[in-house]
């Protein structure tokens, strides 16, 4: 909760290198997840845990737990950490993130999304993805691509924090309070949809 948190808040506190504001401004769902692993030889593999809240009429929704996991082949060496940030764009996007299981590029459309303090009359981005991602590797920020990726709930941290398994749609569309655990990342995210709403 903390760190997703911190690397909403790190991105966009550099706003030349960070989501435009416009883009930021549009997104249905904000998914981040700290520190993704990547890593591999010759066949790369990604995992990571993280968290999601969508836009509903009370405000930002309580946080849904998932994981993400996939694999791409390549070449590529080492192991490295990533933060993700997946902004979910239109309601199909979010309909696929609801069911609580969908995989990247199959189910939902997913593309690298611009990066910059404005989107700068560049609306191929309205058009082009239901889920934009980023990426952020040794301060670097930019766009990635992540086919083939597959986001599903993760039920042990769901468990962890609610005291018992609540499904994604229960949370995300606002049926139930955010527990105070999640403070933390929910006025973050409130803070910057602020701002880019301006």
């Amino acid at each position: 909760m903390q760190a997703a948190a911190e690397v909403l808040d790190q991105i966009q506190g550099t706003p030349d290198k960070g989501i435009p504001q416009e883009v930021l401004g549009s997104a249905e769902c904000v998914a981040v997840v700290p520190s993704l692993l990547k890593g591999g030889f010759i066949v790369g593999a990604k995992y990571g845990r993280g968290l999601a809240s969508c836009r509903t009429p009370k405000g930002w929704s309580a946080p849904a737990f998932f994981v993400v996991t996939g694999g791409s082949v390549g070449f590529q060496i080492g192991g490295q950490a990533v933060d993700l940030v997946m902004l979910v764009m239109n309601n199909d996007g979010m309909q696929h993130l609801l069911s609580s299981k969908f995989a990247l590029g199959a189910d939902a459309s997913v593309a690298a999304g611009p990066v910059g303090r404005h989107a700068e009359g560049n609306t191929d981005w309205k058009m082009r993805a239901q889920v934009l991602t980023y990426s952020r590797a040794r301060g670097i920020f930019a766009g990635v691509s992540l086919n083939g990726a597959v986001v599903k709930q993760d039920k042990d941290s769901t468990r962890e924090f609610y005291g018992r398994m609540v499904p994604f749609r229960t949370s995300l569309t606002g049926e139930i309070e955010p527990p105070p655990a999640g403070n933390a990342f929910l006025s973050s995210l409130s803070k910057w949809a602020q701002e880019a709403a301006k």
